[in-house]
C-alpha cells in the first residue's frame, strides 16, 4: 500500500498478505523492480509478529533499502518460491 521510512528502524514498507506468509528472516523479492532484501521484522497494530498470514495488513522492516527505491503498488514475494 505504501512504503515509510521510520526514525531509527528504517525503511518499512505496508501492505497485505495476499497469499502465504511473511516473517521475519524471511529473504523477499520486490516486483516489478527486481529488488531482493531480508525482512527484519514484522508489525501489525505496533505489535510485533513472529508470522503474518492472508489479510493481515502489516508493515515490515527491510534491509539495505531505501524509500526512494520502493513504490506503491510493487508486490513482495519469496525470493526462494516462485518469486514476483
Amino acid at each position: 500500500q505504501d512504503v515509510y521510512k521510520i526514525g531509527g528502524i528504517g525503511t518499512v514498507p505496508v501492505g497485505r498478505v495476499e497469499t502465504g506468509v511473511l516473517k521475519p528472516g524471511m529473504v523477499v523479492t520486490f516486483a516489478p523492480a527486481g529488488l531482493t532484501t531480508e525482512v527484519k521484522s514484522v508489525e501489525m497494530h505496533h505489535e510485533a509478529l513472529q508470522e503474518a498470514v492472508p489479510g493481515d495488513n502489516v508493515g515490515f522492516n527491510v534491509k539495505n533499502l531505501s524509500v526512494k527505491e520502493l513504490r506503491r503498488g510493487y508486490v513482495a514475494g519469496d525470493s526462494k518460491n516462485n518469486p514476483p
